[in-house]
């Protein structure tokens, strides 16, 4: 099983480079969530898809890393960076790079039920504003 989880949590990294957000929704079950940072949760494959967009959108030039994979009996926890230029429509033109992880619940057929993610927001908006060099 762990085989299987590496390669689907390495897949799922690649869907989020691919500017392609339904190849993110497709890792989900039909019913699948996706919460960010306590935020509401996109529920379904469509919804999922709106929420990758959102990031896709804003960070046209996106790269996803995966840091590190842990499982833990039921719980997956699938820890990321992100970093990109937020260039998108009413962009701000400045680098972020903000570390992240998502808790899996993964169904027995391989698919994600559920994911809350969660990121230093705070950073992340202050990188938003003077971007990812700015020492504040």
């Amino acid at each position: 099983m762990t085989g299987q989880l590496s390669k689907l949590a390495e897949a799922y990294t690649a869907a989020w480079c691919s500017q392609n957000a339904a190849s993110v929704a497709a890792f989900y079950s039909p019913n699948g969530s996706l919460t960010i940072n306590d935020g509401p949760p996109a529920i379904g494959r469509a919804a999922i898809t709106e929420a990758a967009q959102e990031f896709m959108t804003s960070f046209p030039d996106m790269k996803v890393f995966m840091n590190h994979l842990t499982i833990d009996g039921e719980r997956v926890i699938y820890r990321w960076t992100l970093q990109g230029t937020n260039t998108g429509p009413r962009g701000t033109g400045k680098r972020v790079r903000i570390s992240g992880f998502e808790d899996w619940r993964i169904t027995a057929d391989g698919l994600i039920v559920e994911s809350k993610g969660h990121f230093d927001s705070a950073l992340y908006q202050r990188q938003l504003e003077h971007g990812v060099d700015d020492p504040r």
